[in-house]
């Protein structure tokens, strides 16, 4: 069985992702900062980890270590978004910034670099990035969301450089961005009020898709859940 490993898994796209590489026979490492009881109902392995600790991801991979197996795909869904209200220019802080960097760019990249001997043994590797259209400084027509927005800038970076890296060694790396999904992250609850938005499931299942339609000479790319290439 092919081996993933999905942080965020608790709640919104991770869980939805978790249940769906279950049922295409996955053996799933949930991973998530808080383990609630239906993901522990689930077929999976979940373990507490907060991508803000490098002392959590240390734990984690050393647990990995000691299973010694493959990591078929990497899958980091895992983030926060602060409010609006302390994301504006005239608001944002360092602590604000420090906290959103830790989870969305510093925690992915770390993580990725502790599993790297992992998913080097692995066939046909992916690592994919839950990115957002809003990290996309070509797209950036609204401003505002500073530490937010520049996070995922960021992680796109990262992931670029990542792709560039690991390209020789056969690992594709994706950046993913899922639209409007109703979901826990939106504290404000206006998500639900787009008609663009959709339910963590649809979102989940149409970035699957993606994420299995690239090969190695898509690797370093960015993608719209609907199948169409973002610029950076």
């Amino acid at each position: 069985m092919p081996t993933a490993v999905i942080t965020g898994a608790n709640s919104g796209i991770g869980h939805a992702f978790t249940k769906q590489l279950i049922d295409e026979n996955y053996t799933v490492f949930a991973v998530d900062i808080t383990i609630g009881q239906e993901l522990k109902d689930l077929r999976c392995r979940s373990f507490v980890c907060d991508l803000a600790s490098f002392d959590s991801i240390t734990q984690f991979a050393m647990h990995f270590n000691s299973l010694d197996e493959p990591l078929d795909i990497l899958l980091h869904i895992a983030g926060v978004m602060a409010a609006k209200a302390d994301d504006a220019l005239g608001s944002i802080s360092a602590s604000t910034l420090l906290s959103t960097f830790q989870t969305n760019a510093f925690g992915p990249l770390l993580l990725t670099q502790a599993l790297l001997p992992f998913i080097l043994k692995a066939q046909d590797p992916t690592v994919a990035f839950m990115s957002s259209r809003v990290g996309s400084i070509a797209d950036d027509t609204s401003g505002g969301a500073y530490s937010y927005r520049s996070s995922k800038a960021a992680l796109n970076s990262m992931g670029k450089s990542l792709a560039m890296d690991l390209k020789s060694e056969g690992v594709v790396v994706l950046l993913l961005h899922p639209g409007y999904v109703i979901s826990g992250l939106d504290k404000t609850g206006e998500t639900k009020n787009n008609p663009q938005a959709v339910m963590p499931a649809e979102a989940a299942g149409k970035l699957w898709k993606v994420v299995q339609s690239k090969g190695i000479s898509e690797t370093g790319t960015f993608w719209h859940r609907e199948g169409f290439e973002l610029p950076w």
